[in-house]
């Protein structure tokens, strides 16, 4: 029995890491399979537990991304898309004379963003029910917008318009970081992707993206792209500039 065990693992390996060497061959973006009525159920259900989820595959690329956006006090940021409010706190700490508004879609999210920010025991800032395909906020606002994980769930048809909108709120020579699951770079990165195909459901819906291509046509400049994988979760972390008048 334990012969055939071994056995059924190995064919269960080869099968699994010759998946992962096709998905890598495939840099194509899959189609986005909920629907964005859909998300705030899903992230309502998960909202419990999202912070484990978050802590182990995607903080090395949350804290990236607030390497890069270099945050200096009394600026003022956007963050879209705040989740549960791990990162938004981080730019509490670094921003806490600055104005600091955060939006997402999923209010039990938000309700746990607004208690860590209650504990923390500032006051600069607001966090609102938002959409990021209509920011409510005028031209111009904005020094930095943060966005993470949230283009992964979005259909890339609607790429172009989301980023038009950051590019509209943030201030000539404003800054944009993003970080978002990413195409694999290394077969085992491809896991994520299989799983995505059985049920997007058990991705909170995201799969692998490419976004700078989509930021150079609304035209952001200077771009820096980084490739972060951790526990094999595959993200790339971008960092770009509105251009200057």
């Amino acid at each position: 029995m334990g012969k055939f065990t071994h056995l059924g693992f190995d064919l269960f390996w080869v099968i699994f890491k010759e998946e992962g060497v096709t998905l890598l061959k495939q840099q194509q973006i899959l189609d986005a399979r909920i629907d964005k009525s859909e998300v705030p159920h899903i992230y309502k259900k998960v909202a419990s537990v999202y912070d484990i989820w978050a802590r182990l595959t995607e903080s090395k690329a949350r804290n990236r991304c607030l390497e890069l956006a270099s945050i200096r006090d009394g600026e003022s940021v956007l963050e879209v898309a705040v989740g549960t409010g791990e990162t938004f706190l981080e730019i509490l700490g670094l921003n806490s004379t600055g104005q600091n508004e955060g939006i997402d879609l999923t209010s039990e999210m938000l309700s746990r963003a607004r208690e860590k920010a209650k504990n923390l025991g500032v006051f600069n800032y607001r966090l609102e029910i938002g959409d990021a395909y209509n920011l409510d906020y005028p031209d111009n606002s904005f020094d930095l917008v943060i966005n993470n994980y949230m283009f992964d769930l979005l259909p890339e048809e609607d790429f172009s318009l989301v980023l038009a909108e950051f590019k509209r709120v943030l201030r000539p020579g404003g800054r944009l970081v993003l970080a978002n699951m990413t195409k694999p770079v290394h077969w085992y990165n491809s896991v994520w992707e299989l799983i995505y195909r059985a049920n997007p459901a058990w991705m909170g819906g995201c799969r692998g993206v490419l976004l700078q291509p989509h930021l150079e046509s609304v035209g952001f400049v200077d771009f820096k792209r980084e490739f972060v994988s951790q526990l094999t979760f595959p993200s790339e972390v971008i960092y770009a500039f509105k251009p200057s008048d």
